[in-house]
């Protein structure tokens, strides 16, 4: 096994961050990214895959080349239930952040109270076909911990394999974020069952939508066209419930993108200037309480 407190088998991100074309408003929000390391102070403990180093010095050095005014960090599943380095990042008080982490049966109520002021505003769960009997069953338990904070249930969901979960989801007490457009491969289209899930998801009301990784979804590197038609999809159908994210620093990812080519993707993928500042500076504030 390698040794947890070096760094692993993942690519790291490219270290040569472009300066984007197009010049992000005032207050815009990177609602998706994660952080790992330095692996001295935070080692890896739950290899469920081997992260490069990335630490927060390296994560706030990009976005100041992207310009971008707020962040909102992901605990990352290598480091499971730990949200050490997480916690560290919005003590820092070095940028105006906001994170979500992982939480299990053994997480206290002190310690919930303790993410929350620090500024955790909810709890992510990978959700597949392999897990839906164990985790679907037990949401309604997670959903009522952290309704008493005010915290939202974020999911990584494999929409294509889970084309009925929304009726489980929308009974929940809590909002609900899609990561990553549901992990719905582009190729199959809208009119796929997966993007239809999304879609009742969407004009539900409830439900927030990451418009992130587009790389996890399409193989049309570096332009992603096929995913523009989910982009539009859901803008049209919940517009006031979309929000960006980089995923920096792209773990696991086929391929390696460069942030500033993900900003520079914005005006293709929404072409309306106050519908870009909607998705990018009014929604991540509502949802994250900047």
């Amino acid at each position: 096994m390698a040794n947890p407190s070096t760094p692993g088998q993942n690519p790291a991100p490219d270290p040569a961050t472009h300066t984007p074309k197009y010049r992000l408003p005032p207050g815009a929000c990177d609602t998706h990214a994660h952080i790992f390391g330095p692996f001295d102070r935070f080692p890896v403990r739950n290899q469920s895959y081997l992260p490069a180093s990335a630490p927060l010095s390296e994560y706030l050095r990009m976005h100041r080349i992207i310009g971008c005014s707020r962040g909102v960090l992901v605990q990352p599943s290598p480091y499971g239930t730990d949200n050490s380095a997480l916690k560290a990042a919005l003590r820092s008080g070095s940028f105006p952040l906001r994170g979500i982490a992982l939480i299990d049966e053994a997480t206290t109520e002190a310690e919930l109270d303790e993410l929350h002021w620090l500024g955790v505003q909810g709890c992510r769960i990978h959700l597949s076909a392999a897990n839906a009997g164990t985790i679907l069953p037990a949401l309604p338990a997670l959903a009522a911990r952290i309704r008493r904070v005010g915290w939202h249930l974020q999911l990584l969901p494999s929409l294509a394999e889970l084309p009925d979960v929304d009726r489980a989801l929308l009974t929940l007490p809590v909002p609900i974020v899609i990561d990553h457009f549901g992990m719905v491969p582009a190729s199959s289209g809208t009119g796929s069952a997966g993007f239809q899930t999304m879609l009742r998801l969407a004009r539900s009301g409830r439900c927030w939508f990451k418009l992130s990784a587009p790389y996890r979804i399409s193989s049309q590197a570096p332009d992603y066209a096929d995913v523009i038609p989910f982009v539009q999809a859901l803008l049209a159908a919940a517009p006031r419930r979309c929000v960006w994210g980089t995923d920096w620093p792209h773990p696991n990812a086929a391929f390696m993108p460069n942030d500033g080519d993900l900003v520079d993707l914005l005006p293709a993928w929404i072409p309306d200037k106050a519908l870009r500042k909607l998705v990018l500076v009014d929604n991540p504030a509502e949802l994250y309480g900047f």
